[in-house]
């Protein structure tokens, strides 16, 4: 065990052992007069739910200091784990960090970055000496729950959230549902059970590339060189035509996909992340059905083809 003392303390030492502690990534912004800043942070916390309260810490030798002390309010926002780039880019010295980033403007005109985890607007409530950092205490005025996989860090690199591998041997461990009377011969009801086992855990690995359901669903039935109207889109995902809507909006904006018209296409971008999504997809199908041999496979594959052929 590596012990010291505070006296001597190595600061860059000292980093390391905190770098354990697996944090969200998220970018703080406020605007005072006609200036804005931002810049990525992990010491974000919770503080207090009544009132509701949140914490965070800056460097008392930050550039950006001064405007947030001037500021009435600042903004949260919890990066989701496919915004690397976004963390990255309020990490940097610039002279314009917000360039290419299309901000909503929160209370006190604190900017509010798109398509992030969780975002929190905040009235400057209380500011706490810790050191060489100010804590910024913050009462939470407003805050928008969107519903991404967050972005990690963990000993000094980017990471994600994925099931732990104890929690699926415990599922596994678990005794097989024993389903009474009627139900054990309901077909739907066991189509819906087997869905719902099968997702358990391949649905947290899809979310971990940051995108919602819906988005990933639009970008793995989209062919490399295809177009597709509004309509093929509906068909393909089953989705309301409100979700497609928004889901197309959000890739596009991502740069995931492009727009002509009614139709939409995958760019360059957008094809490397609907292939990571099925090799996440391939990995988990050859993992349920390794059990099971071909001929039942295709049998089976069979009857759900015939199924939404019927409908």
């Amino acid at each position: 065990m590596n012990k010291n003392n505070e006296v001597g303390l190595d600061p860059r030492a000292f980093r390391r052992p905190l770098g354990n502690f697996a944090t969200g990534v998220s970018v703080m912004t406020a605007a005072a007069g006609t200036e804005r800043v931002g810049m990525t942070a992990n010491s974000f916390n919770s503080v207090s739910l009544d009132p509701p309260l949140v914490l965070w810490s800056i460097d008392k030798r930050a550039n950006s200091l001064d405007v947030f002390n001037r500021a009435s309010h600042n903004a949260v926002n919890i990066l989701a784990a496919d915004q690397i780039d976004l963390s990255n880019q309020f990490a940097r010295q610039s002279a314009d960090k917000f360039a290419g980033v299309d901000c909503e403007e929160g209370a006190g005109g604190a900017p509010l970055l798109p398509d992030c985890a969780a975002r929190f607007q905040c009235e400057m409530h209380q500011r706490v000496d810790g050191g060489d950092h100010w804590i910024l205490i913050g009462r939470v005025v407003a805050f928008d729950d969107l519903g991404r996989a967050p972005l990690l860090y963990h000993q000094g690199v980017y990471s994600s959230v994925l099931p732990h591998p104890r929690l699926r041997e415990a599922q596994a461990g678990l005794p097989p549902t024993a389903f009474q009377g009627r139900l054990n011969h309901n077909l739907y009801y066991l189509m819906t059970q087997a869905v719902r086992c099968y997702q358990a855990e391949y649905q947290p690995r899809q979310l971990a590339s940051g995108l919602r359901t819906s988005e990933a669903r639009m970008l793995m039935v989209m062919e490399k060189d295809a177009s597709l109207s509004t309509v093929a889109l509906q068909q393909l995902v089953a989705m309301p035509l409100r979700e497609i809507e928004e889901a197309r909006a959000i890739l596009e904006r991502k740069g995931l996909v492009r727009r002509n018209e009614d139709a939409c296409s995958l760019t360059a971008a957008g094809h490397d992340q609907a292939e990571t999504l099925w090799s996440i997809a391939e990995e988990q199908q050859a993992q349920i059905f390794a059990r099971f041999a071909p001929e039942q496979i295709e049998g089976f594959k069979s009857v759900l083809c015939s199924l939404i052929a019927s409908g």
